[in-house]
């Protein structure tokens, strides 16, 4: 006991993925909501020819090629029933911003890309917040990062 702890001691975190009845749209919300990009073969193709991958599996990197979120065509998928009912949430997502500014503009960005409104708390004094659901209906936060 207390000897040193090898990083391959634990499992490393690889990606959160969601399932969706459509991979492609909603690989595409996140992607122009956080501005990231498709794994190398992923993307849209451009040629006509068919969108295989995107009727299955997707993934989304970060600038730095981090795998962030992965999607998963299901064949259904019932939307949450947020904040409570029959099908309640079971992950969600959170995102900041540095000020009620950039929440109110990042909120107008997410709803120009498909998202809509669950609540909006936007003149909470100690968490102004925005929830909102993506366009398969998983529910998501933008929230400003208090100190």
């Amino acid at each position: 006991m207390g000897g040193m702890i090898a990083a391959t001691d634990f499992p490393a975190f690889r990606q959160v993925v969601l399932d969706t009845e459509n991979a492609r749209e909603l690989a595409e919300f996140y992607r122009e909501l956080l501005g990231l990009e498709y794994r190398l073969g992923d993307e849209v193709p451009t040629d006509g020819s068919p969108d295989t991958r995107g009727q299955y599996w997707l993934v989304l990197l970060s600038a730095d090629g981090r795998r962030l979120l992965a999607f998963q065509q299901v064949a259904a998928l019932p939307a949450a029933t947020w904040p409570e009912g029959p099908r309640p949430q079971q992950l969600h997502l959170d995102f900041s911003v540095p000020d009620r500014d950039a929440l109110l503009q990042q909120r107008e960005r997410a709803l120009g890309l498909g998202a809509t409104i669950l609540r909006d708390d936007l003149d909470d004094p100690e968490e102004p917040i925005s929830i909102l659901a993506d366009p398969a209906g998983h529910p998501f936060c933008i929230f400003v990062l208090t100190p």
